[in-house]
Parts: C-alpha cells; structure tokens; sequence
C-alpha cells in the first residue's frame, strides 16, 4: 500500500459531496497545524497533527511547514484539444470587430475546425498533454475537456478519443472528463441548413459518441443552436445516456439558462447576459452556474453576474474557458484575481467554485473537490502560510506542490 502523509498544514477545505449553494460557498473549514494521510490515493484521514494515526515506516512524508493547504482545482470547461491557433483573430478583436462578425467572417469556430480536421491524432494528444502539463503547474488536478472543433462524425471521435488517451494514462497529471461538444456550431458544408445538421447528429454523431464522452454541451445561442434546435439536441442526448450541460446566455439573452433548467442540466456555462428568471430557474432546479472571466476579460464583455447567482442560493464554479479564439489562457491566478476583484466573489466564494463546485459541475462531488476522508487525494500546497494569498498575488502562480490521487505529479521552485 502507497501512503503519503502531509504534516505541518494549514488545511482549509469546503466540505460535502455536492455543490455549495449561496451564503454556504463562504464556509471553508480551517484546520491550522494540521495533517493529511492518504492511503492509495484515497484520503484517510483529515485533522490536527496530534491525532494523526501512527505513520506507517515505509510513508511518504511532505512537511509543509505551516503553508497553506487547499483541494486540487477543478477547471470544469475547457477545449483543450484543437488543430492550429488564431491569434489574428485577437488583433481583430483589439480593433474592434465582434465575435460574430469574426464568425461571420470566415473566423472563429470553423477556422479552428479545419485546423483540427487536418491534424494527426497523435499531433493533438501531444499538444493536448502539453497543455494538461501547465495546468498541472497551476494546482489543477482535474479538467473536463470538450470536442466540437470537429463537427463531423470522424473528426468529434478523434477528437474524443485524444481526451480518452489523456484520462486513460496511468501516470497521467490530471483526472480528464470528456464532454461531446458536436453542437459547438453549425459547420460551413451545412450553411442555412441548421436543421439538417441537426438531423446528422441525432441520427448519427450522438449515437456514435455514446460511451466516448459523460456529457453532452450545446452552444445555445442567436444564430448558432437556438432554443428548439438546443431542446432538441438536448432531449435526444438525455435520451441516449449523456448528462447535458449547455453554453447558455452567452452573447444575447436568449433563455439558454432556463432550458438548462428545464431538462435538468447539471452545469449551464458563461452566462453573461443571462436573465433574473434563469438565474432563479437555475438556483431552484440546481443547475450549476459555471462562469468563466476570462473569457469575458479576453472579449472585454461585462463579467457574468456572481453575487446575483449567489443572492439567488444558486451554485457557482469557476473555470478558465482555456480555447483557441475567445479566451487563449488556461490561468487560474488570474481566474481567482478576476472573480475576487471584478466579480465580487470573497476568496472562500473563490475557492470552493474552483474546487467542489468544479467538481460537481463536472458529476465528481463525492470523489473529489474537498479534503475529506475518503475522497481522492488531490491536494494543492501552496508558497503562503493562507489562502488568502491567491488573489493578492494579483495573477500570480503561488502553488508549491500538486498532489494528484495520492501522487506527487507537480513541484514548482
């Protein structure tokens, strides 16, 4: 049996198997000069060092001198497979011109589809690890990653079976969830012909995806996926097996938050310009609000309204939105730095949606997103004595040490 012990820890840790709602993402449970033992990768045992149980000889020890010691963080949207990268497309932005305009144009979505079309498998997985590697860097020790840079059948499945060689690898860094994203747009060969697109993916992409992938997410948005497209998809989905999440409300208030709550999504993303009836919708069906500022902070759109969701006693999870067009970054510190100062979150609010609202945004609540017996161990040790550091360090790395199921998988100097 493995055995890691953590001694000399100023744990601090929301608490629980499902997401924290409302006034409750403020309560961390702090342990100062406290103890961690994980037993093959499973925590056994959480508390003061004068409890700790008797160490086993052969243990593993971290001695981590009074620093401050959080859960792994759960980056619970990302598209962190692609083919090819669009940085002309940021400089057009900078100018000025609009993400639908960029679409419009030619740009966006189906730039990166074609990239993604024409690239080897084995292309995407390296790229792929090497993002996964700097995530790792970052305290992150689980990540959910989509598809939809392919939407055809052959290439969403490559696409897919890349995301499944990342979570299938023994040694891998980070816990990998794969969410099928065919409903990213509408590609170029069915232009005006959103239906039909449709039709193929119910018929054909869905049931083709079926064991590959845990979610289902859909774009739902003017002009792309739009309600009864978006219900459609959806239903079909449920209907074949997936758990459904959506990319709702993002550019336009369409009512993509209220769909998610009516078929009983478990995470509706973005959210921007979302309305007072979907905020209450979702808080009351539980439908977590994932909301990723670094999108908005790269597309300078208004952030996504945190303290509405929480006034609300709504869920919410933070993620980074890391893709090749709107948001070309999978930072964390600067995740925290812009929910604390720009979006209104305290630091608690900050880490339990970056922890076990990740996690349970991404159906893993009772496995990880806390330090609790029990649970997997993934641990993040950071360089400060509290916490509180995250977002004082304004964008900054402060993390020492990654644990991931029990390993040691990252060490920054």
């Amino acid at each position: 049996m493995s055995s890691l012990r953590i001694i000399n820890a100023n744990i601090s840790t929301p608490l629980g198997n499902s997401a924290r709602r409302g006034d409750e993402m403020s309560e961390l449970l702090c342990i100062p000069d406290g103890g961690i033992v994980i037993d093959d990768g499973v925590i056994t045992f959480v508390g003061k060092m004068d409890d700790m149980p008797f160490p086993d000889c052969d243990a593993n020890v971290i001695d981590a001198e009074g620093r401050a010691v959080i859960p792994g963080f759960v980056d619970s949207h990302t598209h962190l497979v692609f083919g090819g990268y669009r940085p002309d497309e940021f400089e057009w932005r900078l100018k000025g011109d609009s993400y639908m305009s960029i679409m419009e144009r030619g740009g966006g979505i189906q730039s990166t589809v074609n990239a993604t079309r024409a690239e080897s498998f084995e292309a995407l997985v390296e790229k792929a690890r090497w993002f996964v590697d700097r995530m790792s860097e970052m305290g992150v020790t689980t990540v959910e990653a989509k598809s939809g840079y392919g939407l055809d059948t052959g290439t969403e499945l490559k696409m897919l079976d890349v995301i499944n060689t990342l979570a299938g690898e023994k040694e891998g860094k980070l816990r990998v969830v794969p969410t099928f994203l065919g409903a990213h747009a509408v590609p170029s060969e069915y232009k005006g012909r959103t239906g039909d697109y449709v039709d193929l993916m119910i018929s054909e992409m869905i049931p083709a995806a079926k064991g590959k992938a845990r979610f289902f997410d859909i774009f739902t948005e003017k002009n792309v996926f739009e309600i009864e497209d978006s219900r459609r998809l959806l239903n079909a989905a449920r209907d074949a097996g997936f758990e459904l999440k959506l990319h709702a409300d993002e550019i336009v208030t369409l009512g993509g938050a209220e769909l998610a709550a009516e078929v009983g999504a478990v995470s509706a993303d973005h959210l921007l310009h979302v309305s007072d009836e979907g905020i209450r919708r979702m808080a009351e069906e539980g439908v977590v609000a994932t909301l990723l500022p670094l999108t908005a902070f790269a597309l300078r759109e208004p952030y996504a309204p945190a303290r509405r969701f929480i006034k609300a006693g709504a869920a919410v999870a933070l993620a980074t939105d890391l893709n090749p067009g709107s948001c070309f970054s999978g930072s964390i510190p600067l995740t925290i730095a812009l929910a604390c100062i720009y979006m209104g979150m305290s630091v608690e609010e900050t880490i339990t949606a970056l922890t076990l609202n990740g996690a349970a945004a991404v159906g893993l609540a009772e496995e990880t997103g806390s330090i609790e017996t029990g649970k997997s161990g993934d641990i993040v040790i950071l360089n400060f004595d509290t916490y509180r550091s995250l977002p004082y360090y304004v964008g900054m790395n402060c993390v020492r040490t990654v644990i991931s199921r029990g390993r040691i998988v990252t060490q920054n100097k």
